[in-house]
């Protein structure tokens, strides 16, 4: 299970240390990476990533403006990157600008894959959806029991 919550920063050749947590809990040193729906960029375990790829193309055809769109921004800029010896990968130049990743990024494990933030997009994002948060979690009441 891929969980936790971590800072580090991109190094001037554009590569960003995967927490060890996050690195033992994926297969082998092979990922794939895209953006994501909010302005961060996911980071899938290839097999997470095929489901996800396969479900986006066989649910949507490409007649569909919506599916177009859909397939242009999660698709289309996936690519595979690899752990290095280092346990580092390198973000893509055209997907750290895509998302305004600067210096300083959180990596959020959670569960089936990973988003990586630009640390000040991250807490303006927290900050715009604090009251959409206590909203879903007041719906959710009803399905998680502890």
């Amino acid at each position: 299970m891929i969980t936790g919550q971590f800072h580090n920063a991109l190094d001037e050749k554009g590569r960003l240390s995967v927490p060890q947590r996050l690195r033992s809990a994926i297969a082998g040193t092979q990922l794939v990476i895209t953006r994501g729906i909010d302005n961060c960029l996911w980071v899938f375990p290839p097999d997470e990533w095929q489901g996800i790829s396969d479900s986006l193309m066989d649910a949507a055809s490409p007649f569909t403006k919506k599916a177009r769109l859909l397939q242009r921004r999660i698709i289309a800029p996936a690519q595979e990157i690899e752990i290095d010896k280092a346990g580092r990968i390198t973000v893509p130049q055209a997907l750290k600008e895509a998302v305004g990743l600067k210096k300083d990024c959180i990596i959020l494990g959670i569960k089936k894959y990973i988003e990586i933030w630009d640390v000040e997009e991250y807490d303006r994002y927290l900050a715009e959806h604090e009251n959409d948060f206590q909203e879903a979690a007041e719906e959710l009441g009803g399905l998680v029991s502890f």
